[in-house]
Order: C-alpha cells, then structure tokens, then sequence
C-alpha cells in the first residue's frame, strides 16, 4: 500500500504535567467550552477516521487514560521529550507502517479541516513526503523555530529560535508542532532521533533534517494561527477559552440563531440550537443543552442539561438544571428553577418557583411561589400534577404527591397527600380577625421607642 492511500495511525502528545497551570488537574483535562482541551483534540481526529488512536501519558495520569477511552494510552515514563514519545507510541502501535498523524493534547482549537489538509499535503501526488509540518505566523513569532523552505517551496530545516540567523528569525513562518509522518518512513526516522542536546532529550523536530540527509521530501503547510496555539498557563486557557466562544456564536449564527449580544452569550461545546430561536444577553449554556426551534431565552438565564421544546420561552433569570424538560410552548418564567423535572406542552412557570423532581402534564398553571418539596432528607421524591391542573400561589407540595388532571389548588396550600381530579383543594390555617389589635399594637410600640429616645438606660437596652 502507497503512503497516497495508507491507513493513518494518530498519535496526541499528553504526558505534559503543566506545571505552569499550577493545578493538581493533568493539564489536557482542564476545560474549553465546557470539553477538556484534549477531548476536542480527540472529536477533531475522529472525523479523520484513524484506524488506531494513540494518547501518550504520563505517569501517574490515570485520570487522563479514563478521560480518552476507548482511545488506547501508552505511558511515557521517563519523559525524554517529544521524540521519544512518539517513539514509545509507534512501538506499542507494533511496527504500524501507515500514515502517522502527530497532534498536541493542549491544542483545543484545532480543526479537522486543518488536519486533513496537513494529510493531504503529505500525500500529495505526484511524490508523497516522508514528513510536513503544520506551519504558522503569530504576532509574536520569538520563542518559536522556524520552518525553513527551499526554493520549490519544499520545508529544508526546523530551525529553533535560539540558533536561527537574522534572516531566519525574519521570517515569521514558525514550527507548531503538529506533523505528519509518511508510513514508509516514520519509525526509521524516529529511531534515528538522537538526544545530543543539553537536555539530553529526544526532540521530533529532528525528523526534517533526518530526512534531507537520506534525500526524501519535507512540506510545510500554512495554518491559522488561533488553531495551533497550545495552552500553558491559566491565561493561554483564557484566551483560548475566548477563541472558542467566539467560533461557537459564529456557528449557531450562521446555523440560524439570533444573538442579541453575541460576546455575552457563553456555549458548551455540545450545545444544540434550532433555527430561529432568539437568546437575549448573558445567558450560559452548560453541558447538554439542546434547544428546539422558535424558542425565546430572555436575559441571565443559566441552563445546564435540560431539553427545550419548540417555541418555548425561558427567562429572564431562570435556572434549568440537569433533567429539566420543558415541552412545546412551555413558559418559564423569571426566577423560576427546573431540575430533574418534565413540563409538559403549554405549561407555565412564570415566577418565583422551584419544580424539582415532578412530572407536569400539559396546560398546568404553576403560581409565583410554588415549591415542590423533593427531598426529607434522606430520600427525594415525585410530584405529578396532571393535565390541566391549577396551582395558586405559594402552594407547597409535598412529594409523593398527585394533583390529578384538571384540579385547582388554592393559594398558600401545603399539599400533603393526593388531589383527586377535577377537585378543589385547600390546605390551610383558618383566618383569625382580632379588631383593633393592630391600633394598640402601634400604640404599644410608639410609646416604647418614645422612651427609649428620652432615656440612655432604655436606649442600651434597644
């Protein structure tokens, strides 16, 4: 098989302890829109369709190996560099001989597309190269090595930053890291890499001049630069967190969704959105969130694991945490909180509640104030309101309980056991009036602060 038509092995870089994070979290485990850095590297290579996926850890990152299954992991231990990183995955990949894909665990903003241009490039017909690089120009271009190309464009040397010439250095077109290696070539030119540096480390950077030494051809290819970025430091997870959410607004826009103030909206990676639904400013999508279509989310909402039906409208202020469904046309209002709770089509919530744990049938009026009361504290429970049933304000229902289809409860209720349907229920304290008590009330208290305003003795002891 040609290195035009190989099966392509990848392999993502991950053993770095990122002391710079200062966290005892493993770096490529702290998150990006909601997705730990390296499951975006990991999303991105799956559309490639690698036939083996190939993490290399550290040791002690248990943590990490779980994060990437069913991708397998191997352990570098010592870590002697990038070279020898690649070098202990090829050797567990078992004298693979396809194409090998070379990506970074701290490089959230990586694209397939990009990747499958950098493959493209190292199977270019008519003569397939034996390495390419994926190549950029950042406004700081300093730290970096450069990529040297020939006259035909070809990639003749890494050179890195601190032993390039003035006119290298001028360049700008510097080293990201990420590389392609042709099957035919790359374990014999990872095992040629040796370690006579300062560090005594094996770098795979090495490769290209391994390789024009034994003649075979090297390519660099130019890429945006936000997508080759890796993250460090708290700030690099800033920034990168910052790229992220502005190609994710840019994508639901385009997908159909109005945002009034795009910079104040914040996405998870895997949120889902119909068209022609309008999100007003500063809301935040959690994880799983899939919204409908048609659906208004009004100002400081906050949703996290909920499912929103078509035309549905939440906010301002509302709070939907895992569980929470709402059906077609369901309202919830502001200050309102859904968990683990199913609204059904036409339901409205539309201040001042809390809906934990319920079922809710269809059509059912929730008053400002009503709280189901979920949890004794040992076991939480359901409340099931049926369709067409009418809560009034300030009603406590205390789970298990049922309010049955078409019921009305009366305001400041605490419902303790089932409502059959069609019946109106009222479960409070009868109404005490005692007339005049409320003038000597006011008397008795007047007369008290008089003294207290006329006597130090009376005053401490207000």
């Amino acid at each position: 098989m040609s290195d035009l038509t190989s099966p392509l092995a990848a392999i993502v870089l991950a053993a770095g302890e990122g002391t710079r994070m200062r966290s005892r979290r493993p770096k490529v485990l702290h998150e990006v829109a909601h997705r730990a850095m390296i499951g975006h590297v990991l999303d991105q290579l799956a559309e490639l369709a690698p036939a083996r996926t190939m993490v290399v850890i550290g040791k002690d990152m248990a943590a990490v190996a779980e994060a990437v299954h069913p991708a397998e992991t191997v352990v570098q231990s010592p870590p002697l560099g990038t070279g020898h990183a690649v070098k202990v995955a090829l050797d567990r990949l078992g004298g693979w001989t396809g194409s090998v894909l070379v990506v970074y665990g701290d490089t959230p903003l990586i694209t397939a597309a990009t990747l499958g241009a950098l493959l493209a490039e190292l199977r270019r017909a008519p003569a397939a190269a034996a390495v390419a690089v994926l190549g950029m120009r950042p406004a700081d271009p300093g730290p970096y090595g450069r990529l040297v190309l020939g006259a035909g464009g070809s990639l003749e040397a890494i050179v890195e930053a601190r032993d390039a010439s003035d006119a290298e250095r001028a360049n700008g077109f510097c080293n990201s890291g990420v590389m392609a290696l042709g099957g035919r070539h790359a374990a014999e030119l990872v095992n040629a890499i040796g370690n006579d540096n300062a560090k005594k480390e094996f770098y795979l950077t090495d490769v290209v001049a391994l390789a024009r030494r034994r003649g075979l051809l090297c390519r660099a290819l130019e890429a945006p630069t936000e997508e080759l970025l890796g993250v460090n430091s708290r700030l690099e997870l800033a920034a990168a967190e910052a790229l992220m959410q502005h190609r994710l607004r840019r994508k639901h826009m385009a997908a159909g969704v109005t945002l009034i103030d795009p910079v104040s909206v914040f996405f998870s990676a895997d949120t889902e959105i119909g068209r022609d639904t309008v999100i007003e400013p500063s809301v935040v999508f959690g994880p799983g969130v899939v919204v409908g279509e048609a659906v208004e989310i009004r100002a400081m909402s906050h949703i996290v694991g909920a499912t929103i039906g078509d035309r549905a409208i939440v906010g301002p202020f509302a709070r939907l945490r895992p569980g929470a469904e709402l059906g077609p046309e369901v309202h919830v209002g502001n200050f309102v909180e859904i968990k683990s709770a199913r609204l059904g089509p036409g339901s409205k919530a539309n201040h001042l509640s809390y809906v934990g744990d319920a079922v809710v049938g269809g059509h059912v009026n929730i008053g400002a104030g009503t709280i189901t009361c979920n949890y004794d504290g040992f076991l939480k429970s359901i409340t099931r309101i049926e369709d067409g049933a009418f809560i009034g304000s300030n009603t406590s229902l205390v789970a298990p309980v049922k309010v049955g289809a078409n019921a009305i409860v009366g305001a400041g209720s605490v419902i303790v056991s089932d409502v059959p349907a069609d019946a109106l229920a009222i479960a409070r304290g009868a109404q005490v009036d005692k007339p005049g008590r409320a003038r000597k009330l006011r008397e008795q208290g007047a007369a008290a602060k008089a003294r207290a305003k006329s006597s130090p003795k009376e005053r401490s002891k207000v």
